[in-house]
């Protein structure tokens, strides 16, 4: 949980539960798919292709659990960031949050 000091005031701005819980639930989708794929490599047989789809659904699964993470923050602490006094902060924690590493 994170404290965030504001104007004298200490918000906490923790991920709504209701994100947690489909987060969680796609990334269990993501470790079901690379755990096929470890046991698809340990078969010499294995197609490339069929490596290929089992990534890409790992992938799409990672994908949709950021995009579910970033509507919660986008519904419960950008639209309310104004409210508080920290929409600077939270407009520069949210872009230092989507850069390419």
């Amino acid at each position: 949980m994170s404290k965030k000091a504001v104007q004298g005031a200490t918000h906490h701005l923790c991920m709504p539960a209701q994100s947690r819980q489909q987060a969680a639930r796609r990334l269990a989708i993501a470790k079901g798919h690379l755990e096929s794929i470890q046991k698809m490599l340990d078969d010499p047989e294995i197609y490339c292709i069929d490596v290929l789809r089992q990534l890409k659904a790992v992938q799409g699964a990672l994908s949709r659990a950021g995009e579910v993470v970033l509507r919660g923050h986008l519904e419960a602490h950008v639209t309310t960031a104004y409210e508080r006094g920290d929409q600077g902060r939270i407009v520069e924690e949210l872009m230092e949050a989507l850069k390419y590493h």
